[in-house]
């Protein structure tokens, strides 16, 4: 193997997918669960694959209340309008896929506040971000989030479990309005992204067809390594690469 600076990295992940590492917070919630804040995305299938410790994924949608277990080898996947709400047991650690990656940095990301804070986007606005670094402010923001959060997803949880799914089709419909008015911005990122990478998958079929393989010229490597490491995500803390096609941090833009 030779050694060296190696290529420079033009191309997203495989699928244009989004990936980073998770280790749910540790703060006990109102209802004595250790975990991250509950939220779904619009337009993202999301993946959890388990690489160390134990603990669970709960998730809400019009089928039903689930508490999934997550061991090492777990693989775990939600579908967009899932509510999902990552649980710590003992160390877990989860490595997380992201379809469309930066669609959920661009705001494909909706928290389960209490309903009164969702009626009002610059309310909730402000209470999705956090600030900028990683110190002590950062810490006591994402808490305060993850909290709030927790309490509007209690509610929703209560309703689904006494067979009600009302208020959760409130709450999808609520987050659709919320995140309208991005959605010209998401194309151009779907188009550049895992459209983008799908197309080409299409042009290397016709190139074979046609015997005319000159784009294998251009094969290469590469190879990178977390740039940040325990960000406040909306799980958990994050390690993040700044890579196209990664997830990178979301702050509630």
């Amino acid at each position: 193997m030779v050694n060296g600076p190696g290529p420079r990295f033009d191309r997203p992940l495989p699928g244009a997918v989004g990936l980073s590492h998770l280790c749910p917070y540790d703060w006990e919630a109102a209802d004595g669960v250790r975990g991250g804040s509950p939220h779904l995305h619009l337009v993202c299938t999301e993946a959890y694959v388990v690489t160390g410790g134990r603990g669970s994924v709960q998730t809400l949608s019009p089928d039903g209340y689930r508490d999934v277990p997550l061991e090492p080898g777990s693989l775990a996947w939600f579908t967009p309008g899932t509510v999902h709400r990552m649980v710590q047991g003992d160390g877990l650690r989860v490595t997380v896929l992201m379809e469309n990656s930066g669609l959920p940095e661009a705001g494909d990301a909706v928290f389960t506040f209490p309903p009164e804070v969702l009626a009002d986007p610059e309310a909730y606005a402000e209470a999705a971000a956090l600030p900028p670094g990683g110190g002590p402010e950062t810490r006591a923001a994402a808490r305060r989030r993850r909290d709030l959060a927790v309490e509007g997803y209690l509610g929703l949880r209560e309703a689904l479990v006494a067979g009600d799914a009302g208020p959760l089709r409130r709450f999808q419909r609520t987050a659709a309005r919320l995140v309208r008015h991005r959605v010209p911005g998401w194309r151009e990122l779907w188009r550049a992204g895992a459209s983008a990478a799908a197309a080409r998958t299409g042009q290397r079929l016709d190139a074979l067809v046609d015997e005319d393989p000159a784009y294998l010229a251009d094969a290469t490597a590469y190879e990178a390594a977390p740039t940040a490491h325990g960000g406040h995500g909306m799980c958990g803390h994050r390690d993040e690469y700044a890579l196209p096609g990664t997830t990178l941090p979301y702050r509630g833009e």
